[in-house]
């Protein structure tokens, strides 16, 4: 990760000064927003390809049993390697990414054993990873906190804070030793510990020591002033680079493998029969949803991740019909989602709403007993803004949108109005009481109103003619009716 960070640091020092540099990357707003980009654009890429294959609640399942791969590496560390457990090891990713697939496994074998369903095959599965995962930290790791916030919300809006320092200029180590005129001395007691005594005894024995003499990076001898000028640095934020990687492999695995990824998606019997390996592709996508999450753990926590996999694939869904434009679809709107969702956050919605002055009406109409602060994590607000856009989506969609479906609808009923209506004139044109105008609606049971709105529809399109008090089919009308006759039986 480090060499990958050096590389990014160089390309922006080839184009920005280091103090451009820090000032963007030291501003909490931009690092949140650029790693909430990232964790929705890597969790769209993989999402939409297991909403497709209806495995969008695996997601959630793997979010929780990393939790046992991530333990079982930092046990294996020092148990059995006997290293000092490095929280940024990749044997935790390797770990978490072996529990994931550990968690598709047994919720496949569970399903094939014909006994219960792939809802509750994966319901069984996860549940008892995710409790070896917690008994392991209860037994072996008692004296390590987890933060309930942390684990379900993260801490995006902190992220600029955990960041490895890069030096450019004036890099040198300093090296303090006890004859060097900045070192600090003082006396230690040698035998108090041993002897059980107090310093203060008679029988203490003193030697003086250098308190702070070793090897300082320039960085860490700046901050401790050994060195009269600073160094120059750039500071780079570890959740960028993190998620930097992971988008990157996301891309590379979606753009080397699209053809075989389609192919497998909607029909792995063709897939297999081609030679493809679906299995195998079916295995590695699990992989990258494990490594996706675990990147995201630190931003947006193992519970909220799952939204950046689903909701942004699930509001493409709805508005394209094709993968491609499916693809590029969730993720842009999943970077909206990042990028609106911390000024939601702050307190503006989509930068036209203020929500304290949403808090104040609802106080005085409802009352809210003057809880009118709003006060929200980043993460949640991010997702919450990115599930605006997929109510967005359902509603205006112009295909599969409520409005849409229910001008569908609408018109789907009228059109099936208009050619009842054709139909009984057609049938009983020499009937002229089938065709009285004040008592047509009474064939259909209809209301007037409705037979009004009808015969209005019809009478526009030139279908039918009222004269004397009849409805008269015109001749455009007659062939209208064959028309549909004729559509229906090649349907049939």
């Amino acid at each position: 990760m480090q060499g990958i960070e050096t590389i990014i640091v160089q390309l922006l020092v080839s184009v920005f000064s280091p103090e451009q540099i820090n000032a963007f990357l030291g501003d909490p707003r931009t690092v949140a927003v650029i790693v909430g980009s990232m964790v929705a654009a890597s969790g769209a890429l993989l999402g939409t390809f297991l909403l497709l294959r209806r495995m969008s609640l695996t997601t959630d399942a793997i979010s929780h049993t990393i939790l046992l791969g991530i333990v079982a590496s930092f046990l294996f560390m020092v148990f059995v390697l006997g290293v000092e457990p490095d929280l940024s090891s990749p044997l935790l990713v390797i770990g978490a990414a072996l529990a994931g697939v550990a968690t598709v496994l047994l919720t496949e074998a569970i399903q094939r054993s014909g006994l219960v369903k792939a809802d509750a095959a994966l319901g069984l599965a996860f549940p008892l990873l995710f409790s070896i995962g917690v008994l392991l930290i209860a037994r072996f790791t008692s004296n390590i906190h987890l933060d309930a916030d942390s684990v379900m919300v993260g801490e995006i809006g902190l992220a600029w804070t955990n960041a490895n320092s890069y030096c450019l200029e004036r890099c040198d180590p300093v090296v303090i030793t006890p004859d060097d005129p900045r070192a600090e001395t003082s006396r230690i007691c040698t035998n108090c510990e041993r002897d059980a005594i107090s310093p203060r005894s008679s029988q203490a024995v003193f030697e003086t020591a250098c308190a702070n003499c070793g090897t300082y990076s320039a960085a860490e001898a700046w901050r401790l002033r050994l060195i009269p000028e600073a160094p120059v640095l750039v500071y780079f934020p570890r959740a960028i680079g993190v998620m930097s990687v992971i988008t990157l492999i996301n891309l590379l695995f979606v753009g080397l493998f699209y053809k075989e990824l389609k192919l497998s998606t909607f029909d792995q019997g063709l897939a297999r029969s081609l030679g493809f390996r679906p299995g195998w592709l079916h295995y590695g996508l699990m992989i990258l949803v494990s490594i996706a999450a675990v990147g995201a753990f630190d931003a947006v926590g193992s519970i909220l991740v799952v939204a950046f996999f689903v909701i942004p694939a699930a509001a493409a869904y709805l508005l394209t019909d094709r993968l491609a434009p499916m693809l590029a679809l969730a993720i842009l709107i999943g970077v909206v989602g990042a990028y609106s969702g911390y000024d939601l956050a702050r307190g503006t919605l989509f930068g036209i709403i203020q929500i304290s002055d949403v808090l104040v009406l609802l106080d005085r109409v409802i009352g809210l007993g003057g809880q009118t602060t709003w006060d929200s994590s980043i993460s949640a607000s991010m997702v919450l803004t990115t599930f605006m856009l997929f109510v967005l989506a359902w509603v205006f969609s112009p295909r599969y949108g409520l409005i849409a479906n229910f001008a569908r609808r609408r018109w789907q009923r009228q059109e099936f109005a208009h050619q009842v209506l054709l139909a009984h004139l057609y049938n009983h044109g020499d009937q002229p009481e089938e065709r009285a105008e004040a008592s047509l609606h009474e064939h259909f049971r209809w209301s007037r109103e409705r037979m009004r709105w009808v015969l209005s529809g019809v009478r526009a399109q030139q279908w039918v003619a009222v004269e004397g008090g009849l409805v008269t089919l015109t001749e455009r009308g007659a062939h209208e009716v064959l028309d549909f006759r004729k559509t229906n039986l090649q349907v049939q």
